[in-house]
Order: C-alpha cells, then sequence, then structure tokens
C-alpha cells in the first residue's frame, strides 16, 4: 500500500532517519489519505528524542516540549514531531501525569484512541497496521484500540471523539465501544465545557448529524445535552408531523447543507423544537399542541449554549432564529419589511430554517407551506433590489436633521421619532426622503 506523502514530510522524515532514528507519518493524516481524503495536518512520530528533534531541523518551537512534541518549521508551514512514548497515568480523565519516551513505536500506537487513528506510514516500511486499522477502515467502523473501557478511563473526551469520527465518516461504533462509551459516560462531567461544545459542535454540523440518536441510545447525551433526551420522549400526534420531537429535530439538521458556514443554522434546528417538551398538551380530540414553544426553545437555546461556553454573537444568532423559527409574516411587502427590520441580517436566514423545518415534517400541506415560504422570498428579493428602508440608518434624514431643523435634541424624543419615521416608510416606501420625513417629523413633535 503506498500514500503519497507531502514532500515537507517526506523531507522531515528522511532528515530523521538519515540521522539514524526511525520516523512515521501517523494518526489523522495516514487515515485521510487511506480514504483518498485531503489530510489537514501531517503528524510524524519518531524514535528520536525532542532534543534531538531540535538539533536536526534548524527553525523549531518547543509547544509540548514535556509531553514529547517538537514544532518543525519548513516554509510557511508547520510539523508537530513527537517522540514513541507511554503514557503515565491519567489523573483528570483527559490528561496524562506524565510520559516515557520508547524507542518502540508499538507502544506508542497502543496507546492511541482508535484503530483507525493508530496507523503509521513512511515510504521505507509501508503501512504499519497493528490493529488492523484498514480492515476497519474498509468496513466503516469506529473502534478503540485493545480495551475500550481502559481508553475511555484515560480520556473521557474519547467518548464524544468516537462518535464525532462516526459523523465526519459516516461509519458507525463499534458494538463493544460504543457499549463502555455509555457505561463511561458520568466522566465527561469532568470534562471542560469548551471541549464538548467542540465535539458536540463538529456532530451537529456533520454529513450526519443522526448520530445524535446513538448518543441518546447509549446514556450520553443524557449527561451532556438532557435537553435532547427530553425531544426523544416527545410524541407529536398532529397532522403535520410524522416524527416525534427529537427525530424531527434531526431530520430538519439533515435538510441543511454541512460545510462549516452552515454550522450556525445546523444548532437553530438542533433547539428550534427543544422547548416542545415544557410546552405539550393534548386537545380532547387527541391530538398534540405546543403552543409557545418558540419562546421556550429559545430560552433553552441560550442556557445550553450558556453552559457550553458558545461565543456571543453565536448564541444571539441562535436565539433570534430560533424564537422566529415558526414566525409567519403576511404575504405583503410591508409585512415582510416589518419582519426584516426586526430582526436586520438574521432574516435571510429564516428561509433555509423554514425549508428545513418543513420538509421534516409530514406532507401534511408541503406544497403549500413551500409556495408560501417562496412567495416570502420573492417579495424578500423585490425589496432588496428596490433598496426599500428597513432600518432607521436607511432613513433620508438623521438625528443631526432633527437638531439643525426641528431644534429636536438628542434623547428619548429623538429616538421616537426616528421609530415612528421608520415605522412610516416601512409601509410607504415612498415616503423616504427629507421633505417628507420633515414634515412627519414637525407634525409629531
Amino acid at each position: 500500500m503506498k500514500i503519497q506523502l507531502p514532500r515537507d514530510v517526506q523531507h522531515i522524515i528522511g532528515v530523521i532517519e538519515d540521522a539514524g532514528y526511525e520516523a512515521y507519518a501517523v494518526g489523522g493524516c495516514v487515515r485521510d489519505a487511506l480514504l483518498n481524503r485531503t489530510a489537514a495536518d501531517w503528524d510524524i512520530t519518531t524514535s528520536a528524542e525532542p532534543m534531538e528533534i531540535k538539533r536536526l531541523f534548524h527553525r523549531t518551537i518547543d509547544v509540548g516540549l514535556k509531553h514529547g512534541t517538537v514544532t518543525v518549521l519548513l516554509g510557511k508551514r508547520s510539523y508537530e514531531v513527537t517522540t514513541y512514548r507511554i503514557d503515565g497515568d491519567y489523573e483528570d480523565a483527559r490528561h496524562p501525569k506524565n510520559v516515557h519516551f520508547t524507542r518502540d513505536i508499538g507502544e506508542d500506537l497502543k496507546r492511541r484512541d482508535f484503530t483507525i487513528n493508530a496507523m503509521a506510514y513512511n515510504e521505507r516500511t509501508g503501512l504499519l497496521d497493528l490493529f488492523s486499522g484498514r480492515e476497519d477502515l474498509k468496513n466503516g467502523i469506529v473502534r478503540a484500540v485493545g480495551d475500550p473501557m481502559e481508553r475511555f478511563s484515560e480520556d473521557a473526551l474519547r467518548i464524544l471523539r468516537a462518535f464525532r469520527f462516526a459523523a465526519k465518516l459516516g461509519f458507525s461504533v463499534e458494538e463493544s465501544t460504543a457499549k463502555y462509551a455509555g457505561q463511561m459516560a458520568l466522566n465527561l462531567k469532568k470534562i471542560s465545557a469548551e471541549r464538548i461544545r467542540e465535539e458536540l459542535t463538529k456532530i451537529v454540523s456533520s454529513e450526519h448529524p443522526e448520530v445524535l440518536r446513538e448518543l441518546y441510545r447509549q446514556g450520553i447525551s443524557r449527561i451532556i445535552l438532557p435537553e435532547f433526551d427530553r425531544c426523544m420522549e416527545t410524541e407529536q400526534r398532529n397532522p403535520h408531523h410524522c416524527l416525534n420531537v427529537g427525530e424531527h429535530t434531526i431530520e430538519a439538521m439533515r435538510q441543511l447543507p454541512s460545510a462549516e458556514p452552515f454550522i450556525i443554522l445546523r444548532l437553530t434546528m438542533l433547539f428550534h423544537d427543544m422547548g416542545k417538551p415544557e410546552c405539550h398538551t393534548r386537545d380532547e380530540k387527541g391530538i398534540d399542541h405546543f403552543h409557545g414553544h418558540a419562546k421556550i426553545s429559545a430560552q433553552i437555546a441560550e442556557r445550553v449554549l450558556m453552559r457550553l461556553k458558545s461565543d456571543r454573537r453565536t448564541m444571539e444568532l441562535v436565539k433570534i432564529l430560533v424564537t422566529n423559527h415558526d414566525r409567519k409574516p403576511a404575504l405583503t411587502k410591508k409585512g415582510v419589511r416589518r419582519l426584516m427590520s426586526e430582526l436586520k441580517e438574521a432574516f435571510p436566514l429564516l428561509f433555509p430554517v423554514w425549508r428545513a423545518d418543513m420538509l421534516a415534517q409530514s406532507e401534511y400541506k408541503r406544497e403549500e407551506k413551500l409556495s408560501y415560504i417562496a412567495e416570502v422570498e420573492r417579495l424578500y428579493r423585490e425589496i432588496e433590489e428596490a433598496k426599500d428602508p428597513v432600518s432607521i440608518s436607511d432613513l433620508k434624514i438623521n438625528g443631526r436633521d432633527l437638531m439643525h431643523e426641528l431644534k429636536i435634541e438628542p434623547g428619548p424624543d429623538m429616538g421616537s421619532i426616528l421609530n415612528r419615521l421608520l415605522d412610516a416608510v416601512l409601509s410607504e416606501p415612498e415616503l423616504n426622503n427629507r421633505d417628507s420625513l420633515l414634515a412627519l417629523a414637525r407634525e409629531w413633535k
């Protein structure tokens, strides 16, 4: 089996081998190369110790020296070169207390997380696969190296990483690996919120967000996202739905692209119905209703994203979209302009949200719903092309004009007049000229 190594990687390995040591490309880059995927980074493992690596290369950075890692700089690229090592005891369910260097690559590979990440390659030896990682790649399986309980007790984040790799690659998690991941899930409480958020976001934004279903089945989401468990246990006996709340959520996420720019939309669909369990009622005909769920869902989204220490922009955008995911403006330019004015940059993001939500529902009135969304989008495009005013900054006068022309001082009165002027032009865009606006302001003053 031949892998085409990048020129820089060949050079680094060659320099190390010429000095009498072993060196291999290792881990995810080898996995991705075998899958004909582009590797994000190329990591190198070696029998040479850190100070020996530093002597071999002119430009290095000591980023993880005590754990055996030296960053080698070639041109504008950087490559992590790590000494074969044996990890000491793990005291925080995340990091080893210390490491011991070894000259045996087998000892290094057997401490790694999953078989598909425990392969090494160089052009002299070829593929080094001690744990049948290539076979697991062929069969689409994520399997722990050795004893899964031991691997997960060493680093609890591996519990989520197993399912993240499954989501990324479209694989399944091997039965005993999944079983012990569930049994060890309580250890995730020891992992930082930022790390949990990073792995969860990668699952949600992957091509296979349905992996969330496995997190639920194994009892893992109960630890990191119990709000989702409630969704998986809430039925929707309603003509508009054919799935329970959790399955509808998964299907809605699948209706959106998985690329990074769409993470906000995927997170919106994750949270958009999380308030339904709390709002659930059933009428005398046995039909389920969820009145007010959008507002409750937005509150849950904010609470969870704060718990996961998300950034403020993501939190605010998701909250706005979840709050308004059920909002339907009147099919008039006036109605659409008003919602555009209220939601600002978030407004056009409602179109994919509406479609994803609708396509994850039953086929009841589907054509009618699609037609409605298309008509709102048409009106929106016409408003954009006409450059109709939808914000105070679009008005043909500003606070300075009110001061100079009408002697209105900055403060609540000025703000009130500007808002009233905006309200007027949202209904009648033709009023957005200096004379008309000053006349209205003079009247209201």
